[in-house]
């Protein structure tokens, strides 16, 4: 190589069971509403893919306020899933979903196995998603986590939704709040899922020490941010290790990523692609910011692709 010449520029695309990104960057479901709202800060079309806030079967208003409280690293969150429905989403929201031109995942939530089915049925005869996060994990509803913490009711639930996704990809996202993750994300496989993401929030609590409240009208709710990220990289390079790899499922890492090096940290420990949530709160650039920190990452590295760095964790 003469002085003159460069580097070729690595390549940042990602194969996902299929489902080809452009780069491995994604937004996180519930922090971008379903695109237009955050379209004015962002040209959505440069992600790797984009995921929608959660859809249910019938309209949620969801908890009542207040629902966010600012925590020291992170965030409390306990928005209880609060959608326009199944009905509004595909009159209201496909047609500018239909737009984008890159990979659409849509979050499903339920409070069994049938509206769960009901939802990813309707939803995998739109041309336009790609693929259906389940979306078992939430600790912010009643029934929430009642799939995600019992892996004896989270495989039949993916199993029964398999029967009716013949198209779209099947995402299983997995929640931190359990006992052995690994043990859910095997259940997950089992059932029939082609993608992991994880880790959803980690149930958490603030408390007004002037008025003796807590913080959420909900009481408790979700804790993200940089402060669980060592608890995701953690839970992400274990399921990849037990589980992941030798069943040949990519993992889509999330948890606390606010830049390149975050998100490198999840593809070393065995995330085939990220998604970035709470960040984008702070600044809605952040994830062309971390396409761009990793491209020169991976030049610095001599590494060709991203796929060069998944699982490579040296322990």
């Amino acid at each position: 190589m003469t002085g003159t010449e460069t580097s070729p520029t690595p390549d940042l695309s990602v194969n996902l069971a299929g489902m080809v990104m452009k780069n491995p960057v994604m937004t996180a479901s519930g922090t971008s509403g379903y695109g237009p709202e955050y379209s004015p800060y962002l040209d959505i079309t440069s992600l790797g893919a984009f995921v929608t806030k959660a859809v249910t079967v019938a309209e949620r208003k969801g908890n009542p306020q207040p629902r966010t409280v600012e925590t020291p690293g992170g965030m409390l969150n306990a928005i209880g899933l609060a959608n326009a429905g199944l009905e509004d989403f595909l009159t209201e929201k496909v047609p500018y979903l239909s737009e984008l031109g890159i990979p659409v995942i849509v979050n499903v939530a339920g409070h069994d196995a049938e509206e769960f089915a009901t939802v990813c049925r309707a939803l995998d005869e739109v041309p336009c998603i790609t693929g259906l996060e389940l979306n078992v994990s939430c600790p912010n509803v009643s029934d929430g986590l009642d799939y995600g913490s019992d892996a004896a009711r989270l495989e039949p639930l993916v199993a029964r939704v398999r029967k009716d996704v013949r198209r779209a990809k099947l995402i299983v996202k997995l929640s931190p709040n359990v006992t052995d993750i690994s043990a859910m994300a095997q259940a997950a496989v089992n059932g029939g899922a082609e993608i992991l993401s994880l880790i959803n929030t980690l149930g958490g609590m603030a408390i007004n020490v002037d008025t003796f409240k807590p913080m959420l009208a909900n009481v408790t709710g979700g804790l993200s941010g940089p402060a669980i990220r060592p608890v995701a990289v953690r839970l992400v390079h274990k399921v990849y290790t037990e589980v992941a790899r030798e069943a040949g499922v990519p993992i889509i890492g999330m948890g606390g990523i606010a830049n390149w090096r975050d998100a490198a940290e999840f593809h070393l420990a065995g995330a085939a692609a990220i998604a970035v949530g709470t960040a984008t709160f702070v600044d809605p650039t952040v994830l062309n910011q971390i396409c761009d920190g990793l491209s020169k990452y991976l030049t610095r590295k001599g590494l060709h692709s991203i796929g060069d760095l998944v699982g490579q964790v040296r322990t």
